[in-house]
């Protein structure tokens, strides 16, 4: 009898779910800006979605995510409940900084979402549109400083391309750079520099509002919604996305590798996840596996030529 009951009771174990695991994600930036509203839209998912039991998210701000990548690394080794955000703004950072940590050094898991970069000024300011911003840069390419995130990221890289694209030395162009979305916001809006670049997801509701004019967006065709130009529809030969990712600490089993990548991709096809992709403007360009490896290997190579034309890297 005692038999029957144990094997009854070990029976009935088996036959439950896997308990979710709890998760603790790192966004390697100040709150406010795309990593850190990345990881708490995570965070919210994935606890709605009952994927993840809890989940927590910790900032660690800094040198656009290397030093959040790199505490990351050296901490968690071996952790399958850790995760951090990232995307192409570290791997512009990994570069410039020169940074000893890289991608290399934790298991990329899967990217995520997309966003284009927006060009916008306050609303009060005298530039009323792409060709002014232009002929200002062009005159005098000092006087027109820029509002972004990190140095060597996506927003630096999008204003250096503008400027080569104009014809003007990207080396000259005056890009003050910030942690976090927040700040560089409020530096927009209170006309602290000349413009501001970023995901157009960051200065959306400020758009809307009518506090931000918005002069153009960097994709290939117009963002639904966003009434503005292409750089490329205004004679600037420039298409840029700043993509974002997930990964997991270095030194994981297969098999944790493989309960990690199951929970992303679980929440990547979610409802949850996709009314937030709707909501924040991202679009969905989840690609996860050898696939993601292959086009991340790409993107680097890509990101380290064009960081040394327009002078970033040398």
């Amino acid at each position: 009898m005692k038999h029957f009951f144990l094997a009854s009771f070990l029976a009935g174990a088996l036959a439950l779910p896997a308990a979710a695991a709890d998760y603790t994600i790192i966004a390697p930036a100040a709150p406010g800006g795309g990593w850190d509203q990345t990881a708490r839209s995570l965070q919210q998912v994935m606890q709605a979605e009952g994927i993840s039991g809890n989940v927590q998210v910790v900032n660690v701000p800094g040198a656009g995510g290397t030093i959040g990548l790199a505490q990351f690394a050296s901490q968690q080794k071996g952790n399958p409940n850790a995760l951090i955000v990232g995307g192409y703004v570290m791997v512009g950072a990994i570069l410039t900084n020169q940074s000893p940590v890289t991608l290399a050094d934790v298991t990329p898991i899967a990217r995520l979402t997309g966003e284009y970069e927006a060009i916008v000024v306050p609303a009060n300011s005298e530039i009323e549109n792409i060709g002014q911003l232009v002929e200002k840069l062009k005159a005098d390419p000092g006087s027109v400083s820029w509002a972004g995130g990190s140095a060597g990221g996506t927003d630096h890289i999008g204003a250096g391309l503008i400027a080569k694209a104009a014809g003007v030395d990207p080396t000259k162009i005056n890009y003050i750079a910030y942690s976090g979305g927040g700040e560089a916001l409020a530096a927009i809006l209170g006309s602290q520099v000349t413009v501001g670049i970023s995901s157009y997801g960051e200065f959306q509701a400020q758009v809307e509002a009518g506090t931000l004019r918005l002069l153009a967006v960097s994709s290939a065709e117009r963002i639904e919604g966003a009434d503005a130009p292409t750089l490329k529809e205004s004679g600037l030969d420039v298409v840029l996305q700043n993509w974002r990712m997930v990964a997991a600490a270095p030194g994981l089993t297969d098999e944790q590798k493989a309960a990690v990548a199951a929970d992303i991709e679980k929440l990547a096809k979610s409802a949850g996840w996709q009314e937030t992709l709707k909501t924040k403007n991202w679009q969905d360009t989840y690609l996860a596996g050898a696939a993601f490896e292959e086009q991340l290997a790409k993107d680097i190579a890509a990101t380290e030529t064009i960081l040394k034309d327009i002078g970033l890297v040398k």
